[in-house]
Order: structure tokens, then C-alpha cells, then sequence
């Protein structure tokens, strides 16, 4: 099997894997706004689903047009770290329960989640994120989108942690607006 083939069935199983995380946040969402949830963040959501989508097409575009040799040990390496990501992603999915979903929604007086991954880092989610963000293309070689969704998620995930942390603030004090 060729490289540009077996990678352009890891990205299909890593897009099958998003429409799960879709499903699962779809059905969280409806779940906190019923309880009450108020969302933040909208105006910076559009642009996340439009860089995770060019994520995984540009990926597989460039594998396709530039066709890059890399070492196997840069493409294994990179695939462990692409699995570790999503096993990162679904035990914070666990954690966080019904709390879990791709916007920012704060239920009033649900408790903040303090187990799990989120015992050690603030976000976690987003270390996932980061790691899948640069090791997906790169175990095809793809490393101009792996630099151009590491720079644009940067710049992203500055803005969405922003909007999370004032979320999950005004929610500790009490103001839900």
C-alpha cells in the first residue's frame, strides 16, 4: 500500500472519529443549554471548524501533490503520537460527562471538573488538539500544514482559552452574562 493511500485512510478514520465528537457534543450541547447553559465564545467557532476541516484536507492535499518521502521513524513516531492525542481527547470527553462539548457553554452550578487529565493542566483538550494539530499531517510529510495549522491554532486556541477561562470565571462569581 502506498503512503499517499494508508495516509489517506488515517485521516478518514480521524474524520470518522471527529463525527463522533460531534455527535457526543451535539447531544451534550442541547443537554447544558436545557439546564440552563449560557455559551461565550461564538464569533471565534467558525473559524475553528473551518481550520480543524483544512486540517485534515490539507493534509491529505499536500501528501497528494508534493507525494513526501518521510522516515519511517518521523511517520511511526508521529502515528503514536496522533494515537495518544485521541486517547487524550476521548478521556477528557469522559471526564468532563455531559459538560463536554466543542462550544463554550457553562451550566450554573455545575461543578467544575477537577479529575482526570484536568487534576494536572487546565485544558488538556487542547494539548490534544496541539499534538494532533502538528503529528497528523507529519506522518505523511505534510509539514507545511503542519506549520500552518500549528500557527494559526496558536493565535485560536489564545482567543478560545480566553473565552473559556472568563466563562468558568463569571461562573465561580456568581455571573452568568
Amino acid at each position: 500500500m502506498s503512503l499517499e493511500v494508508a495516509f489517506t485512510l488515517l485521516v478518514a478514520a480521524v474524520a470518522v472519529e471527529r463525527v463522533a465528537e460531534l455527535v457526543v457534543s451535539n447531544r451534550n450541547a442541547e443537554w447544558s443549554l436545557s439546564q440552563g447553559g449560557v455559551e461565550s465564545g461564538r464569533g471565534h467557532y467558525p473559524f475553528m471548524v473551518v481550520l480543524h476541516t483544512g486540517l485534515l484536507l490539507g493534509a491529505l492535499v499536500e501528501v497528494w501533490v508534493r507525494r513526501p518521502e518521510p522516515p519511517a521513524a518521523l511517520s511511526w513516531t508521529m502515528l503514536a503520537l496522533v494515537v495518544a492525542s485521541q486517547g487524550l481527547r476521548w478521556w477528557c470527553i469522559r471526564t468532563l460527562g455531559r459538560q463536554w462539548n466543542t462550544r463554550v457553554i457553562v451550566v450554573p452550578g455545575a461543578p467544575r471538573v477537577v479529575g482526570g487529565p484536568y487534576r494536572w493542566i487546565p485544558h488538556p483538550n487542547y494539548v490534544a488538539v496541539v499534538v494532533e494539530g502538528f503529528a497528523l499531517p507529519l506522518v505523511g510529510g505534510a509539514w507545511i500544514t503542519a506549520l500552518v495549522f500549528t500557527v494559526l491554532n496558536a493565535g485560536l486556541l489564545a482567543t478560545r482559552i480566553r473565552a473559556e477561562d472568563a466563562a468558568l470565571a463569571r461562573l465561580t462569581q456568581g455571573v452568568h452574562a
